[in-house]
């Protein structure tokens, strides 16, 4: 029974696509079976893998507007598996206001993948609306990406706010998994603070692994591949690496 892991913050910009990108695609790389969801209208996650969004034959939108099969609408590529994703989602929201048990439309879809696979990664957008609640519903636990720069924890507090409420009224079993610090320039004293800050306010919860300020990482998601396949000796290649492996420890304790 695989994973569901959502990876969540609604502040835009912290590298939550780029760590589902390049997270899906380290894992795969370690022999695991991953898919990533794509639940951002944006579809950077289906570009950043390769996928182009108006080929796809079913989106996130389809599944869950539309009640599409889950399995006809995967798309297999060399760095993992896509649910993709495509503009149409940003009428999701709106759409299942009608709906019964609206919050739980995702988890409705995954559901019926998670024999398929060891971790199934869902790329959230950028706010706390009904496709996030449908996130943090459908996940077994979440992880959320941090950035190493000012005004780092805005808005975290209503992010831990809204995990409260859902684990408290609609998803009993969520937890956080991690967080990730991201965009760190260790030649920086803001970054240095960032990062005690940050591991004062999630204690226990903050990865080893850091994700660097990286030209790299930058360029990957242009040329629709993750950093990994782009120049796999880049430091943020290695860094995404450390971090699939240390998920795969903190699995097997």
């Amino acid at each position: 029974m695989g994973t569901i892991l959502s990876i969540v913050n609604q502040k835009g910009g912290v590298g939550k696509t780029t760590t589902a990108v390049n997270l899906t695609a380290a894992l795969t790389e370690q022999g695991r079976r991953v898919l990533l969801c794509d639940f951002d209208p944006q579809a950077n996650a289906t570009s950043g893998l390769g996928v182009d969004k108006d080929q796809v034959r079913a989106s996130t939108y389809d599944l869950v507007i539309n009640g599409a099969d889950p399995r006809t609408a995967v798309v297999h590529t060399k760095f993992g598996d896509l649910l993709p994703s495509s503009p149409a989602l940003s009428g999701a929201g709106v759409e299942l206001v009608g709906v019964g048990d609206r919050e739980h439309q995702l988890r409705r879809v995954l559901q019926g993948l998670r024999t398929d696979y060891d971790y199934l990664f869902v790329d959230c957008p950028p706010s706390l609306e009904l496709l996030t609640l449908n996130a943090l519903c459908a996940a077994d636990r979440i992880l959320i990406p941090v950035q190493c720069e000012y005004y780092a924890l805005e808005g975290l507090r209503d992010l831990m706010t809204s995990l409260r409420a859902v684990k408290r009224g609609l998803n009993p079993r969520l937890d956080i998994f991690g967080v990730l610090l991201t965009m760190f320039d260790g030649r920086t004293n803001l970054s240095m603070q960032v990062a005690e800050e940050v591991r004062r306010f999630f204690p226990g919860k903050v990865f080893s692994a850091v994700i660097p300020r990286n030209v790299r990482l930058s360029e990957a998601p242009s040329h629709g591949l993750p950093v990994l396949a782009y120049d796999r000796y880049s430091r943020g290649a290695e860094c995404y690496l450390a971090l699939a492996a240390e998920i795969l420890r903190k699995e097997a304790v």
